[in-house]
């Protein structure tokens, strides 16, 4: 499975060519806390809480460092997660496959590409082949809700990723309307610092709609500028962009249009990265100061991009840190699960702010 997994990405990496450096292997930390890399970041990455309204506990070091990864040595593992077509996926999976199988599991991960009918059959599969733990990152949340509780019948422990579901023995959370109030926030007062109400900032918003989750990002965002640079924007153009081919296209469309637009807000890395290019090759690589690109996710080239005064990126909301330390967490949720040790359904991922500043010490976890 791994050959099969390594190979498929390779193939996307290739088609997607911009998201090229986003697989492999390598970490500077065992810690099973998952969060070696944002502990060690600088001052300027900061911690934010993602409880929302749902009842849960919030994810530390210290909750991470409960887990006992030997619990996963000889138990089988099926993941199914909505793509592996963007780089954020494309860097983390292969780091939990290896932190899982490293600690003696067995681990099949697989993609829906945004279906829920595939997603359920995929769970299905996992049922049939006598899984100890699935995991499922939710195309739909509400429609594998049914075949989720068909595994549970069956003695399988469930997790989700992204969710609060209710047929499952643990939600690893992501608030994503916290997370898109996370990235307005930090466009906001980048605005705040280089704009006025006489020269208002125009904003290209490089959305997904289409997606639940990423709407509620996006709606986040406004929130956000809302709060830190009311009266000092106007978003004068959305358009979708998932990977970093559609972001760039559309930022490269919306500068004909617009040619003074100077900052970007995305839902994800594809946003940042496509963006980065079209802004590049806009201004030949002399980005001003008043120009910035602000996204969620946090992948090795969207560090690469942070750390190059060549490209308008400014800020990454991420999560715990690098590939590596997501990877670890979240096989520390697994124990935890496997252990029935999981003291509460619900568990609020810390989200943290990645600038040039930081982006040195994640790097060190990258793949």
């Amino acid at each position: 499975m791994k050959k099969k997994l390594l190979a498929a990405l390779c193939v996307v990496t290739m088609a997607l060519g911009l998201l090229a450096g986003c697989a492999g292997s390598g970490s500077s930390s065992g810690s099973s806390s998952g969060s070696s890399s944002s502990g060690s970041s600088s001052e300027a990455a900061e911690s934010v809480a993602s409880t929302g309204e749902t009842e849960g506990v919030q994810a530390s070091p210290e909750f991470y460092a409960q887990a006992d990864l030997s619990t996963l040595s000889g138990k089988k593992i099926g993941v199914t997660i909505q793509s592996l077509q963007n780089a954020y996926w494309a860097g983390v999976m292969p780091a939990l496959q290896n932190v899982v199988e490293s600690n003696g599991a067995e681990i099949t991960i697989v993609a829906c590409d945004d279906s829920s009918a595939t997603q359920i059959g995929q769970i299905e599969n996992f049922v049939s082949s006598k899984c100890d733990l699935i995991m499922v990152h939710p195309s739909d949340a509400a429609a594998v809700e049914d075949a989720c509780a068909q595994a549970r019948e069956a003695g399988i422990k469930v997790m989700c990723w992204d969710d609060p579901m209710t047929n499952t023995d643990g939600n690893w959370v992501l608030n994503n309307t916290d997370l898109g109030i996370e990235i307005g926030k930090a466009a906001g007062e980048f605005i705040a610092e280089h704009y006025t109400a006489d020269n208002k900032a125009q904003i290209a918003m490089i959305n997904y709609p289409q997606t639940t989750i990423l709407l509620e990002r996006e709606e986040g965002i406004i929130q956000g500028l809302e709060a830190t640079a009311s009266g000092l924007y106007e978003i004068v153009s959305s358009q979708a962009g998932l990977d970093a081919n559609q972001a760039q296209t559309a930022m490269e469309t919306i500068l004909q249009r617009y040619p003074d637009c100077r900052i970007v807000t995305g839902i994800g890395s594809g946003a940042m990265i496509g963006s980065d290019e079209a802004f590049q090759i806009s201004t030949g690589g002399n980005i001003p100061e008043d120009m910035g690109v602000f996204t969620a996710d946090v992948t090795k080239q969207q560090l690469e991009h942070l750390m190059d005064e060549s490209y308008p990126a400014r800020i990454a909301v991420g999560f715990e840190g690098s590939d590596v330390d997501t990877a670890t967490a979240c096989a520390s949720m697994y124990a935890l699960i496997l252990g029935d040790k999981l003291e509460s359904q619900n568990v609020f991922r810390g989200l943290m702010r990645i600038s040039a500043e930081d982006a040195p010490t994640i790097m060190e976890g990258m793949q």
